[in-house]
């Protein structure tokens, strides 16, 4: 079997969210041990060791040593929890691994051809990646770093799908063995981006189309007499000019 990491540890005897709290504010990560036909067992880790292990992305695919005191055990890892807004990792759970019980595992998928492929180099395609990883079955000793994904003979609208990957001697799929062959990667045309019309406002054309209805009118024609209010008609724009009639005789009248 081979052994990629290690990673070293403590049992902790302490339980309860309490315990987890302290544990965390003294830079460490509560885990748990679970599998290999023996009990649960909980665990403590050095966050900043631990950290530093996850940048590499083999951690999560490869088996790893846990190593207490003198004594090692195989295992996986098989969830992380992380705090949902601080840089923390908050909790971690590994398997135990035995060599004659197969595990299940997610394993990353490695595309390569991508520049060479017909679809893409004379077609003028673009290659979409529709999963990035996928879940395996096999023995410790068969368990993959990786599935490596060839789309070099791929033209433009064709996909490759789970049924395509080459797989190592011992390792299946788990979608394949239960009848799904999903789709892993296609090439397609890029999209044409659509030249957006310009949104007419209708309540601003309206308004804009009131205004010059209702525009002043030019002097010398009718209505612009001084005074007249907006909208007033002619015979109540003479109505407040100079009096007519019987009443301007009267100011003309001998003294």
């Amino acid at each position: 079997m081979k052994i990629s990491f290690e990673l070293d540890a403590e049992f902790r005897e302490d339980q309860g969210k309490g315990a987890s709290r302290r544990l965390r504010h003294l830079g460490k990560v509560p885990a748990i041990l679970y599998g290999g036909k023996r009990d649960a067992r909980s665990l403590v880790l050095d966050h900043t060791k631990l950290a530093q292990l996850m940048d590499n992305e083999r951690f999560y695919s490869t088996i790893l040593a846990l190593k207490v005191g003198s004594s090692q055990q195989a295992a996986v890892l098989k969830d992380v929890q992380r705090h949902p807004f601080k840089n923390r990792i908050v909790h971690v759970d590994f398997q135990r691994v035995l060599e004659d019980e197969k595990i299940r595992m997610q394993v990353p998928l490695h595309f390569k051809g991508s520049a060479e492929s017909k679809g893409v180099k004379e077609q003028g395609g673009v290659l979409s990646h529709v999963r990035n990883d996928v879940e395996v079955v096999c023995l410790p000793k068969d368990l993959p770093e990786f599935v490596e994904v060839d789309v070099s003979t791929l033209e433009i609208n064709q996909v490759s799908k789970l049924s395509d990957l080459k797989l190592p001697p011992g390792v299946e799929i788990v979608d394949l063995l239960a009848g799904r062959d999903a789709p892993v990667a296609s090439i397609h045309m890029p999209r044409v981006e659509e030249e957006e019309t310009p949104v007419v406002d209708e309540a601003a054309a309206a308004a804009a189309a009131a205004g010059t209805a209702a525009a002043p009118a030019a002097p010398g024609t009718p209505g612009a007499a001084a005074g007249a209010a907006p909208g007033a008609t002619p015979a109540a724009a003479d109505a407040k000019g100079a009096p007519a009639g019987k009443d301007a005789k009267k100011g003309d009248g001998k003294k």
